[in-house]
This record gives C-alpha cells, sequence and structure tokens, in this order.
C-alpha cells in the first residue's frame, strides 16, 4: 500500500504498529523502522552496545519471546502477548515459582487509575516485574505463583533512522519524533505518524528554503546518540528543530514548549503568530518535563530546538498506560496536527535575513517590472501598492541585521503577507539569503 493521506490510512498503519514490543533497542524497533520505511526513505544509523555517549551508554539489546505470571489455579495474570505492557520493558529472564507475599513487589498498578495497565520500564539496571490493573491486583488469591519472562540481553546497536529533504539553503531544520513504547497511541504512535505526514507535505511543496531533517529514534538515549553523531553539523547548519510528541486527543490547539535560550528562529515565529489565528499557544523551556528537547538544550549544545504536543504539556490521566490507546487519541486530530504544523513551516519558510544587493539608494524597480512606470493609481491598483510598500520595506531593512519578522513587525503584518514580494526580489537577484 502506498502512502495515502486520508483517516483510513493512518487508522490501517497505527494498527499494524500497535502489537509491537518495542524498546529502547532490539527487534520491534526495527520492524517498526521497516514499516515505516516503506512511506518515506529512511537511512539506518547504528551505535554499537557499549559505545559512551556522554554520561551515558548504550545498553544491550534486549529480547523477550514470552513473558507471563501464572496464577495458584493456572490463570494468566499477566501474559505479554495478550498486552505487551504487563511486562516490566527490559526485564531480565525468570523462571521462578513465588508466594503472592513474594510476588508483591514484582508487582505495578495504579491505585488511582484502578482499570489501567501501567507502563514501566528498567532500562539501566536489571530487574523483573509485571504490569497490571489495581483492580486485578486487588483480586489476586493467596497461593503459589508462577513467573516466566523468557529474555535476553544481546550486545547489537542503538538503531536511529532518518530521511533528509534538500532545499535551496544548507541551513537546516530538525523535525523529530521517538519510536520505543509499546502498545501506546497518544504518547507513542501519533508523533512519528505526523512526522510521516509533515515529510510527504513538504516533498510536495515546490520550493524549500531551509533543508529538513526527518529522524525517528528511541527517547533520551536515541536523541544523545543524534547528538554524538551530528552535533558538528549542527553547530554549523541546524537553525531551529522541533521534537513531536503526544499530538493526538485534546485539546484542539498545539502547544510550543520553546528552546532554552528563546532565540531560534521557529522560537521568533510561533511569537509572531501568536498574534494571528495559528491554533497554538506557547509555554517556555523547562527541563522538569518534556521528552527529546531537553537533551538538545542541555547547557554544552544549546540548540535551538523545541517541543510540541497538544496534550502532553497540559498532561492526560492516560499517559504511560493501557488507556492511552486508540478509542482516546482518536486519528482525526492526528491529521489536524499535520495541517496546522505545515502551515506554521510554510510560514517559516518565509522567515530570513537577506542582503540588499543594490544597497546605493534604491534600485530601479521599474526596468525589472516591480514598480509602475506610469505615476497613476486607482482603487483597483491598492494590491500592488501593498506589495509595492513590502517590496520597499524589504529593501531598506535588509541590511543583514534585520529578519523579514522584524521587517513585518515594523508594519503591523504577517510575515506571510511579504511571500510574493521576496519571492519576486529573489528573483530579480536584488535580495540574498544570508
Amino acid at each position: 500500500m502506498s502512502y495515502q493521506e486520508t483517516e483510513a490510512f493512518y487508522s490501517d498503519l497505527y494498527d499494524e504498529l500497535y502489537p509491537i514490543l518495542r524498546s529502547i533497542t532490539g527487534p520491534g524497533l526495527r520492524q517498526s523502522y521497516d514499516i515505516f520505511g516503506r512511506y518515506l526513505p529512511l537511512e539506518r544509523l547504528s551505535i554499537p552496545s557499549g559505545t559512551v555517549l556522554f554520561d551515558w551508554q548504550v545498553p544491550q539489546e534486549w529480547h523477550c519471546d514470552e513473558a507471563y505470571l501464572l496464577g495458584p489455579d493456572g490463570e494468566r495474570v499477566a501474559d505479554m502477548h495478550r498486552l505487551n505492557l504487563e511486562v516490566v520493558n527490559y526485564s531480565e529472564p525468570v523462571d521462578i515459582t513465588l508466594s503472592l507475599e513474594e510476588l508483591q513487589s514484582h508487582l505495578y498498578s495504579l491505585p488511582e487509575l484502578p482499570e489501567a495497565v501501567p507502563y514501566v520500564t528498567s532500562y539501566y539496571k536489571k530487574r523483573w516485574g509485571f504490569c497490571v490493573s489495581q483492580s486485578r491486583r486487588d483480586q489476586l488469591k493467596p497461593g503459589q505463583y508462577r513467573a516466566v519472562i523468557k529474555s535476553r540481553f544481546v550486545d547489537g546497536h542503538l538503531d536511529l533512522a532518518q530521511t533528509v529533504l534538500e532545499g535551496q539553503s544548507d541551513q537546516e531544520v530538525l523535525l523529530s519524533s521517538y519510536l520505543c513504547h509499546p502498545s501506546m497511541a497518544n504518547n507513542e504512535l501519533s508523533g512519528p505518524l505526523v512526522l510521516l505526514g509533515l515529510y510527504h507535505r513538504i516533498k510536495q511543496w515546490p520550493n524549500r528554503r531551509y533543508t529538513y531533517r526527518f529522524m525517528l529514534h528511541p527517547e533520551t538515549i536515541g536523541s544523545l546518540g543524534v547528538l554524538h553523531l551530528l552535533q558538528d553539523h549542527f553547530r554549523q547548519h541546524l537553525v531551529s528543530g522541533l521534537v513531536l510528541n503526544c499530538l493526538g486527543g485534546d485539546p484542539q490547539e498545539l502547544v510550543f514548549k520553546h528552546s532554552r535560550n528563546d532565540n531560534g528562529l521557529l522560537d521568533k515565529l510561533l511569537y509572531h503568530l501568536s498574534e494571528r489565528d495559528y491554533g497554538h499557544s506557547n509555554i517556555p523551556f523547562s527541563p522538569l518535563s518534556g521528552s527529546d528537547e531537553r537533551q538538545y538544550n542541555a547547557p554544552g549544545f544549546q540548540f535551538p530546538v523545541c517541543c510540541v504536543s497538544r496534550s502532553f504539556h497540559t498532561g492526560y490521566k492516560e499517559y504511560h498506560t493501557s488507556l492511552d490507546n486508540k478509542d482516546y487519541m482518536g486519528i482525526k486530530p492526528l491529521l489536524d496536527s499535520i495541517d496546522k504544523l505545515e502551515k506554521i513551516f510554510l510560514a517559516f519558510e518565509q522567515v530570513a535575513k537577506f542582503e540588499n544587493k543594490f544597497p546605493f539608494g534604491e534600485p530601479n524597480l521599474g526596468k525589472r517590472g516591480l514598480y509602475p512606470t506610469l505615476s497613476f493609481f486607482s482603487k483597483e491598483r491598492t494590491s500592488q501598492l501593498d506589495e509595492l510598500n513590502h517590496i520597499k520595506m524589504l529593501l531598506n531593512y535588509s541590511d543583514t541585521k534585520h529578519d523579514t519578522i522584524d521587517i513585518a513587525n515594523l508594519q503591523g503584518k504577517c510575515v506571510t503577507d511579504m511571500q510574493s514580494a521576496i519571492s519576486k526580489l529573489e528573483e530579480q537577484k536584488l535580495l540574498e539569503m544570508i
């Protein structure tokens, strides 16, 4: 099946991805990349187990074939094949019989959400366990329980995946999302699915001022792997970035968490557009919560990478539980998120600093077809006068100090209002992007 931007396509793709036992390494992650690779050309990047990534180390791959917990009567209290959240992710192997009292320290549940199965991980310390709903846990009877986890740790790789859409400039925008959580909808599949949609939207643009890098990887250790490989490249070329996270469900509004220094082109544009009808709000950076933007904004990097979500920053009770499913998230919000984000990046394409190549006096616009050669103006030519005003402002303030947002603000306009004027001045080689 080829890519289609329809609710049915995204629903089917979601259904294929949802049951996969993903983690930060291993076969489930690679299987998920394979599926996305059918719809965009993903290049794989691999970092061997044991590699030091700043203060972290790539762990061994986790492979888990089976995990179940049998009650005294033989009933399966937990079973990975029923719901892969029911095993603690990265559990070490075990085959043991123990009492209910001994078992309790290996069980995880949420009293405040009695019907939800929690998502629990232990990537960097060996332990084992099972996750159950609190209502199921309360019903467990005394007796002997058998815990079986058929897992193994092997030397392998941390796998990352990327694709790049080249633009007219080598100045780069990073768009990333994580793909490591098993069987959760909003806090797993929404980001990569929206990333896929954005790739196809941006690919169809007739022109791209900027180069766009799309990345899928596991959360935290994956972004550290990206920085390990690309930090020097980013220092030279990265002008803005955006982490896509929790883009399904409610509310309707996109919430953008800004970068640490709040000085990237996207940061500036988001404030500029917030005064117009672009369907988003802005919150400041904080390292206390969030996703991979915390790694990109670490003090040693301070890259201008923001994070966008519909519900993560505001919080939702289904987070990291079995309640975060397709019924909760829905598919239509993903298509809406794609629409809103494309609209913002179409505006982003108009954000740049230019140099006026004819700065000594006003250039002769008439001979270039940019100024009327007859001194007669009528009401019908109001739109032409508006564009002419944009041309004059762009030429005067394209002094390598002001960007197009600054120039739009001087006129009380939106940067997108100047799109035609910018294009004509570039075509006539009157402006050159810095």
